[in-house]
């Protein structure tokens, strides 16, 4: 019995032991990751005031689009918060006017799973306003419960994260023409550079995984090279971003909070950078004087960076655009800019 007694004692101080040392070594990678991000994350360093600009930002209610916006309303731009839910954007919109100072803070309804919407937004936009400084690109999600379809029929997550993205910017271009100098900045994702053998042609057959933000965020890139391609002769510049891994409510905010969503959300807010931390680079591609020449390039931690290896076949960008335009021709039928 004794003998039974100290081996059950030795096997639970054995496990106690071994969960201890998985705890220290999950808290030490934690700080390390921590620090990493503390070191490396770059701050857009330009002061250029934004008095008597127009910028647009979508999902501009949390995350990494409210701190692009908070930071264009300091630098006192008329800022248009483009989001889906009116009561969490009308509570953004509150809080930025406090922190800012600004008033020229507007809330518009923009739901990018839904082609109408993005349609109502780009008249309602075209109407009201006499120009377009800034439009950043930022409203995006992650799929993780199978394919969904939008109400236009498409998988919900190629819609919002590209195809409504392509005919939104589209839309407003003409808008942005009207300036001497305009900026488009699309967020992108580290996740674009870990997709192998996309095939254009096969749009319609993303499997509502979470590889299809991946496709979604390389086409992302694709579209910004080819944008830039056909912005050209006009004053705009177009640029895709990586902000870095940031903490943000994309990955748990539709779910039902339980002890792991809890502890997810814990690792992602210890470890991960801040919103504030991950708005810098697109805020320094908004605003930064004399990137133009950059134009189509994709920028990380406050700086231009080599293209992912996809994204450098060269036919690939007008191949996407084309196989795009063929997609959304009933809708681009009401895009009144033509390239």
């Amino acid at each position: 019995m004794v003998v039974v007694l100290v081996i059950l004692a030795t096997i639970i101080l054995s496990i106690t032991i071994v969960v201890a040392l998985a705890i220290l070594a999950a808290i030490i990678l934690s700080v390390a990751i921590k620090i990493y991000f503390k070191v490396t994350t770059r701050w857009c360093p330009s002061a250029t005031c934004l008095v008597g600009k127009v910028a647009i930002v979508t999902g501009a209610n949390t995350g990494i689009g409210y701190g692009i916006a908070l930071d264009f309303a300091k630098r006192g731009a008329k800022v248009i918060l483009a989001c889906r839910n009116l009561n969490r954007a009308e509570e953004a919109r509150l809080k930025i006017i406090n922190e800012s100072g600004n008033a020229n803070v507007v809330v518009t309804l923009l739901d990018l799973s839904s082609f109408e919407s993005v349609d109502n937004f780009v008249n309602t936009v075209t109407e009201c306003e006499e120009r377009l400084d800034i439009l950043v690109n930022n409203a995006a999600i992650i799929e993780f419960d199978g394919c969904r379809l939008s109400k236009d029929g498409y998988v919900l997550i190629r819609q919002v994260n590209y195809f409504s993205v392509f005919l939104l910017t589209l839309g407003l271009t003409g808008l942005m023409e009207r300036n001497e100098s305009s900026r488009i900045v699309n967020l992108s994702s580290m996740m674009a550079k870990f997709v192998c053998n996309f095939k254009v042609n096969e749009l319609y057959q993303f499997s509502g995984t979470l590889n299809d933000y991946s496709l979604t965020k390389l086409c992302i890139n694709l579209f910004t090279i080819e944008l830039a391609n056909r912005l050209k002769q006009t004053g705009i510049s177009v640029y895709s971003v990586n902000p870095g891994s940031v903490d943000t409510d994309i990955l748990t905010g539709r779910y039902t909070p339980g002890p792991l969503i809890i502890m997810v959300k814990f690792l992602m807010r210890f470890c991960l950078k801040t919103v504030e931390e991950g708005a810098q680079t697109p805020i320094y591609c908004a605003v930064t004087k004399g990137i133009e020449m950059y134009s189509g390039e994709h920028f990380e931690e406050c700086r231009k960076v080599d293209r992912y290896r996809t994204v450098k076949v060269p036919e690939l960008p007008k191949k996407l655009w084309d196989v795009t335009e063929d997609i959304l021709r009933l809708q681009l039928e009401n895009v009144k800019i033509k390239f």
